[in-house]
Protein backbone atom coordinates (compact mmCIF):
# COMPACT_ATOMS: atom_id res chain seq x y z
CA UNK A 1 0.00 0.00 0.00
CA UNK A 2 1.58 3.31 -1.14
CA UNK A 3 1.78 6.32 1.12
CA UNK A 4 -1.26 7.93 0.19
CA UNK A 5 -3.35 5.41 0.08
CA UNK A 6 -2.50 4.75 4.04
CA UNK A 7 -2.93 8.16 4.93
CA UNK A 8 -6.66 8.28 2.97
CA UNK A 9 -7.36 5.29 5.82
CA UNK A 10 -6.49 6.54 8.51
CA UNK A 11 -7.93 9.87 7.67
CA UNK A 12 -11.21 7.39 7.20
CA UNK A 13 -11.15 5.45 10.65
CA UNK A 14 -10.34 9.28 12.66
CA UNK A 15 -13.73 10.21 10.96
CA UNK A 16 -15.49 7.57 11.83
CA UNK A 17 -14.19 7.82 15.53
CA UNK A 18 -15.24 11.45 15.71
CA UNK A 19 -19.16 10.77 14.44
CA UNK A 20 -18.82 8.06 17.03
CA UNK A 21 -18.22 9.83 19.68
CA UNK A 22 -20.67 12.54 18.94
CA UNK A 23 -23.25 10.11 18.86
CA UNK A 24 -22.72 9.05 22.26
CA UNK A 25 -21.82 12.60 24.09
CA UNK A 26 -25.20 13.67 22.23
CA UNK A 27 -27.20 10.44 23.74
CA UNK A 28 -25.93 11.25 26.97
CA UNK A 29 -27.16 14.75 26.93
CA UNK A 30 -30.46 13.99 26.66
CA UNK A 31 -31.09 11.46 28.97
CA UNK A 32 -32.38 13.07 32.16
CA UNK A 33 -30.14 13.01 35.34
CA UNK A 34 -31.28 9.15 37.00
CA UNK A 35 -32.10 10.85 40.27
CA UNK A 36 -34.32 13.33 38.30
CA UNK A 37 -35.88 10.68 36.83
CA UNK A 38 -36.56 8.50 40.62
CA UNK A 39 -37.76 11.87 42.06
CA UNK A 40 -40.41 12.76 39.88
CA UNK A 41 -41.78 8.88 39.96
CA UNK A 42 -42.09 8.72 43.72
CA UNK A 43 -43.70 12.52 43.95
CA UNK A 44 -46.99 11.43 45.62
CA UNK A 45 -50.07 13.87 45.51
CA UNK A 46 -50.38 16.47 48.81
CA UNK A 47 -52.96 14.90 51.29
CA UNK A 48 -55.80 17.29 52.68
CA UNK A 49 -55.49 18.89 56.12
CA UNK A 50 -58.28 18.27 57.92
CA UNK A 51 -59.42 20.98 60.36
CA UNK A 52 -60.02 19.46 63.78
CA UNK A 53 -63.17 20.66 65.96
CA UNK A 54 -62.27 21.15 69.71
CA UNK A 55 -65.26 19.85 71.52
CA UNK A 56 -64.23 22.26 74.59
CA UNK A 57 -64.97 24.89 72.79
CA UNK A 58 -67.55 24.28 70.12
CA UNK A 59 -71.24 25.34 70.34
CA UNK A 60 -74.54 24.31 68.82
CA UNK A 61 -77.24 26.08 66.90
CA UNK A 62 -80.75 24.78 67.56
CA UNK A 63 -83.96 26.67 66.62
CA UNK A 64 -87.01 26.34 65.02
CA UNK A 65 -89.10 26.59 61.58
CA UNK A 66 -92.60 27.77 62.06
CA UNK A 67 -95.45 29.01 59.44
CA UNK A 68 -97.54 32.17 60.12
CA UNK A 69 -100.75 32.32 57.78
CA UNK A 70 -103.44 30.04 56.77
CA UNK A 71 -102.14 26.30 56.47
CA UNK A 72 -102.08 25.41 52.87
CA UNK A 73 -104.10 22.33 51.63
CA UNK A 74 -102.68 19.44 50.74
CA UNK A 75 -103.73 17.12 47.71
CA UNK A 76 -104.24 13.28 47.91
CA UNK A 77 -101.44 11.34 46.10
CA UNK A 78 -103.36 9.72 43.12
CA UNK A 79 -101.22 6.34 42.93
CA UNK A 80 -104.07 4.61 40.34
CA UNK A 81 -101.93 3.75 37.65
CA UNK A 82 -99.79 1.08 39.72
CA UNK A 83 -101.87 -1.19 40.98
CA UNK A 84 -98.77 -2.82 42.97
CA UNK A 85 -98.13 0.75 44.67
CA UNK A 86 -101.83 1.26 45.69
CA UNK A 87 -102.18 -2.16 47.48
CA UNK A 88 -98.89 -1.01 49.40
CA UNK A 89 -101.06 2.02 51.08
CA UNK A 90 -104.92 1.16 53.16
CA UNK A 91 -105.02 5.34 54.16
CA UNK A 92 -104.18 7.91 51.22
CA UNK A 93 -101.06 9.68 50.98
CA UNK A 94 -100.71 13.34 50.73
CA UNK A 95 -98.67 15.48 49.13
CA UNK A 96 -95.08 16.81 50.58
CA UNK A 97 -94.40 19.53 49.06
CA UNK A 98 -95.14 21.70 52.71
CA UNK A 99 -95.85 19.86 55.79
CA UNK A 100 -97.55 22.39 58.37
CA UNK A 101 -98.42 20.98 61.66
CA UNK A 102 -101.87 22.11 63.34
CA UNK A 103 -99.33 23.92 65.91
CA UNK A 104 -97.43 25.54 62.81
CA UNK A 105 -94.55 24.02 62.19
CA UNK A 106 -92.91 22.66 59.06
CA UNK A 107 -91.32 19.87 58.41
CA UNK A 108 -88.77 19.20 56.15
CA UNK A 109 -86.85 22.23 56.02
CA UNK A 110 -83.00 21.83 55.40
CA UNK A 111 -81.29 24.17 57.42
CA UNK A 112 -77.52 24.88 57.08
CA UNK A 113 -73.70 26.58 57.41
CA UNK A 114 -73.90 28.63 54.31
CA UNK A 115 -71.06 30.72 54.90
CA UNK A 116 -68.24 30.77 57.59
CA UNK A 117 -66.44 27.79 57.20
CA UNK A 118 -64.54 28.75 54.08
CA UNK A 119 -60.97 27.46 54.12
CA UNK A 120 -61.84 24.24 56.29
CA UNK A 121 -61.74 20.95 55.03
CA UNK A 122 -63.55 17.98 56.61
CA UNK A 123 -63.28 14.70 57.19
CA UNK A 124 -65.74 12.55 54.98
CA UNK A 125 -67.97 10.50 56.90
CA UNK A 126 -67.35 6.39 56.31
CA UNK A 127 -70.85 5.44 56.87
CA UNK A 128 -73.57 6.08 53.97
CA UNK A 129 -76.75 7.70 53.79
CA UNK A 130 -79.56 5.94 52.97
CA UNK A 131 -82.43 6.43 50.62
CA UNK A 132 -85.25 4.11 50.50
CA UNK A 133 -87.99 3.64 47.77
CA UNK A 134 -90.73 2.17 50.19
CA UNK A 135 -94.05 1.94 49.62
CA UNK A 136 -93.41 4.04 46.29
CA UNK A 137 -92.23 7.00 48.06
CA UNK A 138 -88.59 8.33 48.60
CA UNK A 139 -88.06 8.06 52.03
CA UNK A 140 -86.62 10.48 53.44
CA UNK A 141 -88.09 13.54 50.88
CA UNK A 142 -85.13 15.93 52.19
CA UNK A 143 -81.73 15.04 53.53
CA UNK A 144 -78.22 16.18 53.51
CA UNK A 145 -75.07 14.57 52.62
CA UNK A 146 -71.31 15.39 52.72
CA UNK A 147 -69.34 15.54 49.18
CA UNK A 148 -67.87 12.28 48.59
CA UNK A 149 -69.75 10.81 51.36
CA UNK A 150 -71.28 7.05 49.94
CA UNK A 151 -75.52 7.74 48.87
CA UNK A 152 -76.57 3.87 49.08
CA UNK A 153 -80.05 4.05 47.11
CA UNK A 154 -82.17 0.98 48.48
CA UNK A 155 -85.66 -0.61 47.02
CA UNK A 156 -87.47 -2.14 49.26
CA UNK A 157 -91.03 -2.42 47.11
CA UNK A 158 -91.79 -5.50 45.33
CA UNK A 159 -92.01 -3.00 42.15
CA UNK A 160 -89.32 -1.66 39.80
CA UNK A 161 -88.30 1.68 40.86
CA UNK A 162 -85.92 4.75 39.16
CA UNK A 163 -84.01 7.30 41.11
CA UNK A 164 -83.13 10.80 38.47
CA UNK A 165 -81.09 12.81 40.54
CA UNK A 166 -81.23 16.37 38.06
CA UNK A 167 -77.66 17.80 39.47
CA UNK A 168 -76.62 21.19 38.06
CA UNK A 169 -72.91 21.84 39.54
CA UNK A 170 -72.35 17.22 39.89
CA UNK A 171 -72.96 14.85 37.02
CA UNK A 172 -76.66 13.91 36.74
CA UNK A 173 -77.59 10.41 36.61
CA UNK A 174 -81.13 8.22 35.97
CA UNK A 175 -80.87 4.55 36.72
CA UNK A 176 -83.53 1.74 37.24
CA UNK A 177 -83.79 -0.19 40.28
CA UNK A 178 -85.73 -3.79 40.44
CA UNK A 179 -87.09 -6.04 43.18
CA UNK A 180 -84.38 -7.26 45.37
CA UNK A 181 -81.65 -5.41 43.63
CA UNK A 182 -78.35 -4.63 44.78
CA UNK A 183 -77.94 -1.01 46.48
CA UNK A 184 -76.69 1.53 43.89
CA UNK A 185 -73.84 3.34 45.64
CA UNK A 186 -72.81 6.98 44.25
CA UNK A 187 -71.66 10.13 45.39
CA UNK A 188 -71.05 13.86 45.04
CA UNK A 189 -67.87 15.68 44.43
CA UNK A 190 -68.90 19.29 44.64
CA UNK A 191 -71.64 21.30 46.91
CA UNK A 192 -75.04 21.63 45.85
CA UNK A 193 -77.99 23.09 47.37
CA UNK A 194 -80.65 21.53 46.58
CA UNK A 195 -80.42 18.48 44.03
CA UNK A 196 -84.08 17.62 43.25
CA UNK A 197 -84.85 13.84 42.69
CA UNK A 198 -87.47 12.10 40.92
CA UNK A 199 -88.38 8.56 39.83
CA UNK A 200 -89.16 8.69 35.75
CA UNK A 201 -91.77 5.72 36.32
CA UNK A 202 -93.50 6.89 39.65
CA UNK A 203 -94.39 11.00 38.71
CA UNK A 204 -95.22 11.60 42.56
CA UNK A 205 -92.13 10.52 43.76
CA UNK A 206 -89.93 13.36 44.65
CA UNK A 207 -86.66 13.72 46.95
CA UNK A 208 -83.91 16.71 47.33
CA UNK A 209 -80.27 16.06 48.48
CA UNK A 210 -78.36 18.97 50.21
CA UNK A 211 -74.72 18.52 49.27
CA UNK A 212 -71.99 20.16 51.41
CA UNK A 213 -68.56 19.95 51.80
CA UNK A 214 -68.34 20.09 55.48
CA UNK A 215 -70.98 18.04 58.58
CA UNK A 216 -72.83 21.41 60.08
CA UNK A 217 -76.31 20.87 58.67
CA UNK A 218 -80.22 19.68 59.78
CA UNK A 219 -83.60 19.02 58.83
CA UNK A 220 -86.29 19.47 60.46
CA UNK A 221 -88.88 17.23 61.56
CA UNK A 222 -92.77 17.17 62.41
CA UNK A 223 -92.35 19.51 65.36
CA UNK A 224 -90.37 21.88 62.67
CA UNK A 225 -87.35 21.56 65.32
CA UNK A 226 -83.54 21.62 63.96
CA UNK A 227 -79.83 21.13 65.67
CA UNK A 228 -76.59 21.37 64.22
CA UNK A 229 -73.83 20.45 67.04
CA UNK A 230 -70.57 20.63 67.65
CA UNK A 231 -69.65 23.98 65.52
CA UNK A 232 -66.56 25.73 66.03
CA UNK A 233 -66.82 29.13 67.08
CA UNK A 234 -66.70 32.04 64.59
CA UNK A 235 -69.49 34.47 62.52
CA UNK A 236 -71.75 32.37 60.19
CA UNK A 237 -74.47 32.55 57.90
CA UNK A 238 -77.84 29.83 58.35
CA UNK A 239 -79.55 29.36 55.80
CA UNK A 240 -83.48 27.56 56.02
CA UNK A 241 -84.19 25.86 52.65
CA UNK A 242 -87.59 24.61 51.83
CA UNK A 243 -89.00 23.47 48.37
CA UNK A 244 -92.12 25.56 47.80
CA UNK A 245 -91.56 28.50 50.30
CA UNK A 246 -87.78 29.58 49.33
CA UNK A 247 -85.30 30.17 51.53
CA UNK A 248 -84.29 32.99 54.44
CA UNK A 249 -80.97 33.66 56.16
CA UNK A 250 -79.66 34.94 59.61
CA UNK A 251 -76.31 36.15 60.59
CA UNK A 252 -75.13 34.80 64.08
CA UNK A 253 -72.23 34.76 66.26
CA UNK A 254 -71.50 31.70 68.09
CA UNK A 255 -68.92 32.30 71.06
CA UNK A 256 -66.80 29.48 72.55
CA UNK A 257 -69.22 26.82 73.96
CA UNK A 258 -72.33 28.73 72.78
CA UNK A 259 -75.39 28.05 72.13
CA UNK A 260 -78.13 30.05 69.66
CA UNK A 261 -81.63 29.79 69.05
CA UNK A 262 -83.09 30.76 66.09
CA UNK A 263 -86.89 30.91 64.45
CA UNK A 264 -87.22 30.58 61.04
CA UNK A 265 -90.84 31.61 59.93
CA UNK A 266 -92.21 31.48 56.48
CA UNK A 267 -95.42 33.08 56.05
CA UNK A 268 -98.03 32.19 53.75
CA UNK A 269 -101.02 34.12 51.92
Amino acid sequence: MTHISMRKSLLWRLSGLFLAAVLILSSSCSKPPESKARSTATTSPAQPVYYKVDPATSGVIAGKVVFEGKRPPRKIIDMSEDADCSKLHKAPLYDQSVVVSSSGSIENVFVYVKHGLEGKAFVTPSQPVILDQKGCWYTPRVFGIQTRQILKVVNSDPVTHNIHPMAHDNRAWNQSQDPGAAPLMRHFIRPEIMIPVKCNVHAWMRAWIGVLDHPYFSVTGEDGRFEIRNLPPGDYTIEAWQEKLGTQEQKISLPASGKQSLVFTFKGA
